[in-house]
């Protein structure tokens, strides 16, 4: 599998197709690109060529424990760098969950080298603040409170990063737990504070802003609310908004759903960069 030293972590990445227009896609939570590589091959076959990968924490690249910015900020960066070493910019730039988050943090860092922008299941609230701080920050500051670093290595995610990339064990267990803990309340922050924001990691002026075509397609789990995706597709400008999944059902997270709209999401997606594209050309 082709890795990139991208600002000083290895980053595993694939790419799906051979030509055609370029598009980044990004899974949700901290999973690695294969979640989205039967998706990403789909896309591939209309004629887009697909970059999928693991970003630092995630999947089987390099753990890296530490920041002064948010994590899917770092996420976006990386990828800006990753993008640029493959000269596959411009794209369009697309993903769910915390992937959404980060296309969009991508596209407000780094405007000039995005086409267009695939927004799923954009997340917002007060409940999913709580729920998403706690899943990737505060349960593993309680881990290192109660047991070190050893402790943090133990707990299920890191254990997987460990598994996928054996360094990983070392720079896990190297780090002091009281930076640990430190670096994490920074990333957690942004989590804490951001219920009242349109989404996680943005505002409404900042959405207001964007210029980029961009599809939104809504959640409907209490993580990813029909109610978030809506409100920021309607302020993003000329957004397309395309509702797959219908009212929100009764669950914290609704992910095997969307894989039987795999192909749905495939062709919205497909049909979405294909317009894109010939109104870029005209």
């Amino acid at each position: 599998m082709p890795t990139a030293n991208i600002r000083g972590a290895t980053i595993v990445y694939e790419v799906l197709g051979t030509s055609g227009p370029w598009l980044a896609l990004t899974p949700g939570g901290r999973r690695g690109k294969d979640e989205v590589k039967s998706l990403a091959s789909r896309i591939a076959d209309g004629g887009f060529r697909v970059l999928i990968h693991d970003r630092r924490n995630c999947g089987a690249s390099d753990v890296v424990l530490e920041g002064e910015e948010a994590e899917y900020e770092t996420w976006a960066d990386d990828l800006f760098a990753l993008m640029t070493q493959l000269k596959a910019l411009p794209a369009y730039i697309g993903g769910a969950s915390s992937g959404c988050r980060m296309s969009v943090l991508f596209a407000l860092r780094h405007p000039e080298a995005v086409k267009g922008l695939l927004l799923t299941r954009c997340t917002g609230g007060a409940f999913a603040c709580n729920r998403l701080a706690e899943n990737y920050y505060g349960q593993f500051m309680k881990a290192a409170e109660q047991g070190g670093m050893q402790a943090v290595a133990e707990t299920e995610h890191w254990r997987d990063r460990i598994a996928a990339n054996p360094a990983n064990r070392a720079r896990i267990l190297g780090m002091d737990p009281k930076r640990f803990i430190a670096s994490f309340a920074r990333w957690r922050e942004p989590f804490a504070s951001g219920a009242d924001l349109p989404m996680i990691g943005a505002t409404e002026a900042e959405l207001r802003g964007l210029k980029v075509p961009t599809q939104v397609i809504p959640g409907h789990d209490r993580t990813h609310g029909r109610a978030t995706g809506m409100r920021v597709g309607a302020l993003i400008p000329g957004a397309e908004i395309v509702d797959l999944m219908g009212p929100d059902i009764d669950a914290d997270l609704a992910v095997e759903a969307w894989d039987e709209k795999e192909v749905e999401l495939a062709r919205v997606t497909v049909d979405f960069m294909r317009r894109a594209e010939k109104k870029q050309a005209a």
